[in-house]
């Protein structure tokens, strides 16, 4: 699935770093960003979990929720939540149903292997449920800016 600005967000429901269940729906006249990312406590994904934790105060001022996704599971968010005193919620996609509604499980290459991987995309989704803007190239140590337009 090719998702677009001006689609609407399609619903996911997931589970958060400690089991409970978080639908998109549970945001409604909220803003979200939506982030996903390849692997917890990584050096890229880090860098912009740290980049959102730092300014996430600027992101709420503008009524934005953060909501990050990877495929790992809820013991190693966790650990990447209690690491770097992340204030937002992460969902444990192990089944990886939330990355293939959303198209970012995606081939990609490293070392000229190809493997089935998580894109590091970012939706802007408004209080209606509709995406309003997708990263596709995310600066991690200024992923914030690239959302607030600083």
């Amino acid at each position: 699935m090719t998702l677009h600005i001006g689609d609407k967000a399609p619903e996911f429901e997931g589970k958060d770093q400690n089991g409970q269940p978080v639908k998109l729906s549970d945001y409604r006249g909220k803003k979200v960003l939506l982030y996903f990312y390849p692997k917890d406590d990584t050096s890229g994904c880090t860098a912009q979990a740290c980049n959102l934790r730092d300014n996430y105060s600027d992101l709420q001022q503008q009524g934005y929720e953060v909501i990050g996704v990877s495929i790992d599971p809820e013991k190693s968010h966790q650990k990447f939540i209690s690491k770097y005193e992340l204030p937002f919620t992460l969902l444990a996609d192990t089944d990886k149903r939330i990355v293939e509604q959303y198209g970012v499980w995606q081939e990609k290459s490293m070392y000229g292997r190809k493997y089935m991987g998580t894109m590091r995309y970012t939706f802007v989704i408004d209080e209606e449920g509709v995406i309003r803007d997708i990263i596709t190239k995310v600066k991690t140590a200024e992923h914030a800016s690239q959302i607030l337009g600083k």
